[in-house]
Parts: structure tokens; sequence; C-alpha cells
């Protein structure tokens, strides 16, 4: 049987054909409408002569392969003697400059259309014409040439089979991979508790086209349970790729490592990591483009090149493993890596790659309902996230700062900041806003002086990019963009929420429930499997994480020992804000009994910084002989990395961090690198006027706004930190978490299954007697 590749015309003959600069300098935004108006003022223009977007489709054969080529051509003109392939492409440069071999792409794609239809019509010659229509004067400017078949047919087979050249690479290999993936066994002698059920879960739903929540204690192996089932339906044909989507840099390891793992066992699969722009470029600043960065210039010419080698050499293309290649081929490695994944099987890369509608992959996710799994690691961490991906604000300073610019030799773009101006400044005093605000309503009046000041800034940001205040101007402007493409997603499941401070006024468009956005990107793929070790409750993350009817859910238990915990509850001790004052030393003397009971390395988590640091100057005070560290507001990669050097070194740590704060999920530190760990509080998020807006929300639409704004959050928190202690079937450690509420029903409905049997702790007395007989 015949292998089949789809491909449109136009990215055959851009793959094939391309050449020269990276060039990301600003470029406007409307071209795409503006060009489109251009077609229809062109096609229009002629009569029953002119047949506009006229689709054609042919395929090829070779041995192997059929290659399936789809396009549409902008019009073809039928006269009596000849027939005429129209290529319309619209411009702003000076038609002047325009020669008729200005940009041979535009005459290659045409060229093809007219083999197509020169073959499909019997024509043994055809005209391709070339019309270069001016947007802003209206002009047009047409060169037209003759060919015969044989001209366009060598042409058109010369690209073919180039392009040949790729698609048998890629088929080929992928008959290697999928021989490799039938003969792959599970890479462990046996499955940890837990893991065979959860893998077989992931394979049943990516076979049947659904979703599945799982909620996977640590020491499962959640990473491995759904990439090794997700693999093997590769091999059945029925995924065609992977993306492992996490939340932080540091969680990505994991996967490689898993991937690794396989591929020492046999497997034979392409796997790609997708380094953001700015921790993958080569230069000290992220500029792209020729001028700036000698990557980018002259890319196209040699990326291809790049690909090949990379593709024929590599199966795990890391980060570092992509530096190498584009140092050696001299193309950026951003763009190369992104080229790169479209041959990928797996694909590592953040949630913004899917979920982000300002960023996410468009060149994956043109065509709905393609086979691709979603792997969706720490999911806990999307809900959060998406408010983010899908909210957006302006502040009323980002227009004054720049709107004097404009004053003397710009008049229309001053007007148009001033009238955005009137409007927050109208909107300030209609609505009494003093502090914060927030309605369901969107303010319809901005949104179309907003794009009015888009349309004026545009023709400035192309002409004066040597300006002092340009990227002052650049970043207003995509702050506008994001805006824009935000509101266009306003609805009842959002608020516009208005803050006034220090003089300035913030006005966003906030996505208090993302469940339906998600829910919509989820549908790019043909299955999703999201996880974590803290999804509590279920229902909860199902319901905000775009959960549809006839979705899977599972909760798993821990497959380590119970006896290797010690889960203690001090729920004496009050650490409400109004209660901190006077319970300081009450935690202090906790902590201190706590580590006292065995010599070892100790996490303690706070609910906030400034929590953490006066029970912090306590303790010090208490214990100056004590090795005490404290987790920095604003720690760099490095000073990360030699904080958590500490645990490989010292035998005798306590370790002060935050809830929620990278040191509280994500890391492993097992045996005797951490042997026990207290949680101070329940985890709640501070209390702030966003949240309330969240609680004010769930409290009217499912009665639970408090739990769904605080208590929830608050919740996942303390599990992930909870969650450092015990990490591998070998590890024995403590547990101690502090706060009143625990001992409530509440809460305890929301412990895990292997915290079942906690005890509960009224003194000091009580917990050395207990951790004695534990150690």
């Amino acid at each position: 049987m015949s292998n089949v590749i789809k491909v449109s015309v136009r990215n055959l003959v851009e793959f094939v054909l391309r050449s020269g600069d990276i060039d990301n300098s600003f470029m406007s935004m409307s071209r795409a409408l503006e060009g489109t108006k251009a077609h229809q003022k062109v096609q229009k223009s002629y009569g029953y002569e002119y047949e506009p977007e006229v689709t054609l489709k042919h395929s090829v054969y070779y041995d192997d392969f059929t290659i399936e080529l789809q396009g549409r051509a902008d019009g073809i003109l039928t006269y009596e003697d000849e027939v005429i392939i129209d290529e319309i492409k619209s411009t702003t440069k000076d038609l002047e400059d325009i020669e008729e071999n200005y940009n041979e792409l535009h005459w290659a794609q045409a060229k093809c259309y007219g083999y197509i239809y020169s073959l499909q019509n019997g024509l043994d010659h055809i005209h391709i014409q070339l019309t270069y229509f001016h947007i802003e004067l209206e002009e047009r400017k047409i060169f037209k040439r003759r060919y015969t078949k044989q001209e366009l047919e060598e042409f058109f087979l010369s690209l073919t089979d180039k392009y040949i050249e790729w698609a048998s690479v890629t088929f080929y290999w992928s008959e290697t991979r999928d021989s490799s993936i039938k003969r792959l066994l599970f890479p462990f002698n046996n499955y940890r508790k837990g893991q065979r059920e959860l893998a077989v879960a992931a394979y049943k739903t990516i076979e049947e086209r659904k979703s599945l929540f799982a909620q996977a204690p640590t020491g499962i192996g959640k990473t491995m349970s759904t990439l090794f089932p997700s693999i093997k339906s590769i091999g059945e044909g029925i995924t065609s790729k992977i993306f492992y989507l996490t939340a932080k840099t540091i969680t990505r390891e994991v996967p490689i490592a898993s991937m690794e793992m396989m591929i020492k066992r046999g497997l034979r699969a392409k796997t790609v990591v997708i380094t953001a722009k700015d921790k993958i470029c080569l230069n000290d600043e992220v500029k792209c483009n020729p001028r700036d960065c000698a990557f980018a210039k002259d890319h196209y010419d040699r990326v291809n090149d790049a690909i090949m080698d990379i593709f024929e050499n590599e199966d795990l293309i890391t980060r570092d493993v992509a530096i190498i290649y584009a140092n050696k081929h001299n193309v950026c490695p951003f763009e190369f890596i992104l080229d790169v994944s479209l041959w990928a099987d797996v694909i590592i890369c953040d949630y913004n790659y899917v979920f982000d509608p300002q960023v996410y992959l468009k060149r994956f996710f043109e065509n709905p309902m393609e086979n691709y799994v979603f792997l969706i690691d720490e999911a806990h961490n999307l809900v959060d996230r998406s408010r983010e991906m899908f909210s957006a604000e302006i502040s009323k300073s980002s227009f004054l700062d720049i709107r004097d610019i404009f004053k003397e030799k710009y008049p229309p773009i001053y007007k148009s900041l001033n009238k955005v101006n009137s409007i927050l400044n109208k909107l300030k005093k209609d609505l009494e806003i003093e502090g914060e605000y927030y309605q369901r309503e969107g303010i319809d009046d901005l949104y179309y002086p907003i794009k009015k000041l888009m349309t004026v800034l545009e023709p400035w940001l192309i002409e004066e990019k040597n300006n002092e205040e340009y990227d002052k101007v650049l970043e207003l402007y995509f702050n506008l963009i994001t805006f824009n493409k935000i509101s266009e997603f306003y609805d009842s499941h959002y608020v516009t929420y208005v803050k006034e401070s220090s003089k300035d006024l913030v006005l966003k468009l906030y996505c208090i429930d993302p469940s339906y956005l998600l829910k919509e990107a989820l549908s790019r793929g043909r299955s999703s499997i999201l996880f974590s070790a803290t999804l509590t409750p279920l229902d909860y993350h199902m319901d905000l994480l775009g959960g549809k009817d006839g979705d899977y859910n599972i909760k798993l238990s821990s497959p380590f020992p119970r006896e290797n915990l010690c889960l203690m509850v001090a729920d004496s001790i009050s650490t409400r804000y109004k209660d901190r004052e006077k319970t300081y030393i009450d935690i202090v003397r906790c902590i201190e009994s706590f580590i006292d009971a065995k010599r070892g390395n100790y996490f303690v988590f706070f609910p906030s910084y400034a929590y953490m640091t006066n029970v912090y100057n306590l303790m010090m005070d208490r214990n100056q002989n004590l090795n005490i560290i404290i987790q920095d507001g604003s720690m760099s990669e490095i000073e990360r990395e030699e904080f958590l050097l500490n645990f490989e070194e010292e035998n005798n740590l306590i370790a002060f961090a935050v809830m929620g704060g990278i040191f509280s999920e994500g890391i492993d530190l097992t045996g005797e690198k951490l042997i026990g760990a207290i949680v101070v509080g329940v985890g709640l998020p501070q209390i702030c006027f966003e949240r309330n807006i969240i609680k004010d929300y769930f409290t009217h639409n499912l009665g639970e706004g408090y739990e769904y704004a605080y208590v929830y959050p608050g919740m996942n928190k303390v599990l992930q930190a909870a969650g450092r202690v015990i990490r591998s079937p070998e590890d024995r450690g403590a547990i101690l978490l502090i706060d009143d509420r625990y001992g409530t029903k509440e809460y305890k409905s929301l412990f895990p299954n292997e915290w079942l049997g906690a005890k509960n702790i009224r003194n000091d007395i009580a917990m050395k007697r207990i951790l004695e007989r534990f150690w």
C-alpha cells in the first residue's frame, strides 16, 4: 500500500525553495486583513472571464509514496485564445521598485497551479500572471509569462523530487520507529502499585478519544505510566504526535529521563524539547533580525541542511543538542528547533505552546482533530496559569508615558492616545472608582478606540525603528494586540476589573473560569491525560480544566509503605492572620521539638514570606547554633540551585520556604537528603480582590465560592509541600501539619488515603514520644 503524503502547494514551495533571513522586525498586524481586501478588489475588477479562488488538486505517484497536493489559485482568466493563472500579492512597497524577478517564490507557487491546471485541462501552454496590488494607493503592477506544459512539468517535478527526499526519510523513519515500538517492553522489571492501572487507563483514554484526570501520588511513576502507553499508541497508528506539557522548566527533566530510559531499551522515537527563545538564544540580547544577529542572516539558506543533519543523527534533541547543531550550521536555535518539531514524535514544552492564545503553535493546530495526545504534567498548575493566559490588562500610565512623543509630528496618534485616556478617565468618574472595582459587563466603548490606536501606530512602528522611545511604544502596541485578542473571548466567564493605585488606573479583562477555553484548546488533539499528585478534589479540577461528560478520572493510592511515613497534626494552634502574633512562639517550639528527634535535613513551609521571616527571626534568636537557610523572594536560577545544593552537602539543615513556591514542588530529595517537613497553615492564597472575585463568581454559579477561591487551591499547596518528603520506596520521613483547621471535617475530607491515621498531638512531649518511636 502506498504511503500518502498530504501537503499544500504553498507549503511545498516554501519548504523546498525557502531562503534568506529571519527578520522579526515589526510588521503590520492588519496586513492579513488588508491582503484579503486587496485580493477581493482585484478579483472584482474583472468580468465573467475571471474565476476567483479556484481549488486545484493533484497526486504524484512514486514507488512507495503518493504526494497529494492541494492549493487554491487566486484567480483563473479564461479567454478564447489563452488561459491565465493569476497570483495576487498585496504590498506597501513602491511598485516602481518591484521588478519581474522580485520574488521567485511568487512565480513558483503560480507555476505549480499552472502545471496542474494545464495537465487536467489538456493545455499545451498557459500564462502565469503576477499581480502586485499597492494597499494604500490601490494601484497594481502586472507581470505575465508564457510557459509550455513541458516547462512547467519539469519545474514541478524538480520541486516534488526534492520534497520526496524529505518525505522518504520521515516515512522510512516511521517504519523504523513503529517496529521498535512494537518490540518495546515496559522499561521496569515490575509495575509499581497503581502504575499498571494508570497506564491501562491512559491507553484506553487515548483509544476512545477522551480525557483522563488522574490523581496519582508521588512514586507511582506518573510520567512513565502516561508516556509508555502514548508511545505504544503511536506504534498502533492511533496517535501521530505526543505533546508532554509542563508548568516549569525543572519538571522537564523527568520526561527527558523517561525517554532516555526507553531509548536505551531499543525505542527509536524523535523527541524534541522546546526551550523559550530567551533561554536558547546564542546572543546576549534577543534581536531576531539580520542586522543584529549573525544566525538570523541567511538562516533559511542553511536550515534545511541543519534539520536533515539532526534528524539523521539524534533521537533525543534537548536544548544542549539543539545548540550544538545550531552552531554547526549557523542557524537560529529557536526557529531551528520549531522546524525540527514538525518531524518529532514527542514534543516536551511549556503549557503556553498548546494553550496560550497569543503563542500556541499554530503550525500544528490549524487542522482540527489531529491525532495528537496531550500529556499535562502537574495539571493543578494549569488552573491559575490558564487564568493568566486568557486575561489581559492595560494601564492608564502606559498611554500617558508615550503621549508626548507624538504631540508635534504625529497628531493622529496623539489624538488616539488622548481618546483612550479620556475613556479611562470617564470610567473612573462615572463609576466613582476608588481602590478596586469590578463588573460583569465589558467596557464596549473602549474596544474600538484601542483598535483605532493600533492602526495609527503601525506606520510609525514601521518607519521609526531608530527612535529612542521605539521599544516603549512597541511594548504598548503588543500589549494592545493581546488586549484586543482577549476582548474577543469576553463573555459571562469574564469580569472587568479596575484598580486605582499611585495615580494610575489599571483595567483588566479577567478570566475567572477558563474551563471552556481550555476545553476548546484540548479539542485540538485526540486525547488528553491530565495528571498530578494533587488534583484535590477531582471534581473541582475536572470542572475548571475543561472536563467533558464521559471523560474519565482515577484516584490512586500511594505505592509506598504507609509505615514509612509519620504524619502528625498539631490542630491546637491557630495560624490565622489575627492569631499569628500570639502563636509565633508555639510554632517555634514545634519546629524545635520536631527537628530535635533526629539529626537530618528538614523543610519548614509557610503561607507567606512575612510570616516565614517573623518565625525565622524568633527561631534564630533562640537557636543561634542551628544551620537555618531561608528562601529569598527574588532568587536567580543559580541561587535556587545553590539553595538545593545545601541538601546534598549538609546533614543537619533546616530550610525555610514558602508554600506554592519554587521549592514546594518539582524537586526530588531522596533518602537522607530530606527526612522531614513542617507545613505551617492550610496554604490559603492571600486574601485579595482578585481571589474575592473568584469567590463571588463560584458562590453565584456553584455555591462553593470560598472553596474554589481559597480552600482547594490552598490544600493543593499543602499536599505539594508535604509531598517533598517521601520520594522513593526506601524513603522514611515525618510530616507535621500545624493549624487548628486540620482538625475539622472539611479539611480531613481533603486528606489523601495515605494520610489516614494521622496522629493528633497536643503538646511537645507527645510529639517527641511519637517521633522517638518512629525513628
